[in-house]
């Protein structure tokens, strides 16, 4: 089992960026595939990204590729969630999510964080 832990939220102009990054507990880290879904005011948790549990494979909302990207560091346990030339419609809680030896373009998460709120102004 995995705990996660998300931090970098906040508040952002439209243009801007933020880097969000989730620390996971457990030795196993580097076992689990990592994501990150987003759920907005009055619509259903949506898949933003994932990274495959070597790191080898990325996968993206179609609405994000070239302006976020995921990465992981095995060594701190955590994974990341570049966002850059944010939109008002990014606005959303970003939960981190992990998956024991997920493939990066089917994931689904089997361990969730308690998520961050990231909210984009015009």
């Amino acid at each position: 089992q995995v705990q996660l832990v998300e931090s970098g939220g906040g508040l952002v102009q439209a243009g801007g960026s933020l880097r969000l990054s989730c620390a996971a507990s457990g030795r196993t880290f580097s076992s689990y595939a990592m994501g990150w879904f987003r759920q907005a005011p009055g619509k259903e948790r949506e898949f933003v990204a994932a990274i495959s549990w070597r790191g080898e494979n990325t996968y993206y909302l179609y609405s994000v590729k070239g302006r976020f990207t995921i990465s992981r560091e095995n060594a701190k346990n955590t994974v990341y969630l570049q966002m850059n030339s944010l939109k008002p419609e990014d606005t959303a809680v970003y939960y981190c999510a992990a998956e024991y030896l997920g493939l990066a373009y089917a994931f689904r998460g089997d361990y969730w964080g308690q998520g961050t709120q990231v909210t984009v102004s015009s």
